[in-house]
């Protein structure tokens, strides 16, 4: 009999480490260029990731929040710094949903539910 509790994450049909830098690499992109368009399944699982990062970087520029983001986000000191003077204070009097998805359909070529995610 299969669990079905304490199982918040999708796999995405990949190894664990792959999934870890693919949603990594997504979450840069989102911080960087202000939306992402991918699979609504990654789309799900990225704006779970990220609501966290920007609650965690509301709290400003200090040592500890620099070194709970760069756990996450190790490889893109820009996209932190980003993330934590530009991003978050906009987001200070919100207690969360910073984030909206949009859904634009199907991809043509394998019909996978494509969607938006972009800051709100």
């Amino acid at each position: 009999m299969t669990k079905k509790h304490q199982n918040g994450r999708s796999k995405l049909n990949m190894k664990g480490p792959h999934r870890v830098a693919v949603l990594r690499n997504q979450m840069i992109h989102l911080i960087k260029f202000g939306s992402l368009k991918t699979t609504k399944a990654r789309v799900k699982e990225v704006r779970r990731l990220i609501e966290k990062l920007v609650t965690i970087a509301r709290k400003g520029y200090d040592f500890n929040t620099i070194r709970r983001l760069r756990k996450e986000l190790p490889y893109d000191f820009s996209a932190v710094q980003k993330l934590i003077k530009e991003i978050a204070p906009q987001y200070l009097g919100r207690e969360g949903g910073y984030t909206r998805i949009i859904l634009l359909g199907k991809r043509a070529s394998d019909t996978a539910p494509i969607a938006r995610l972009e800051w709100v």
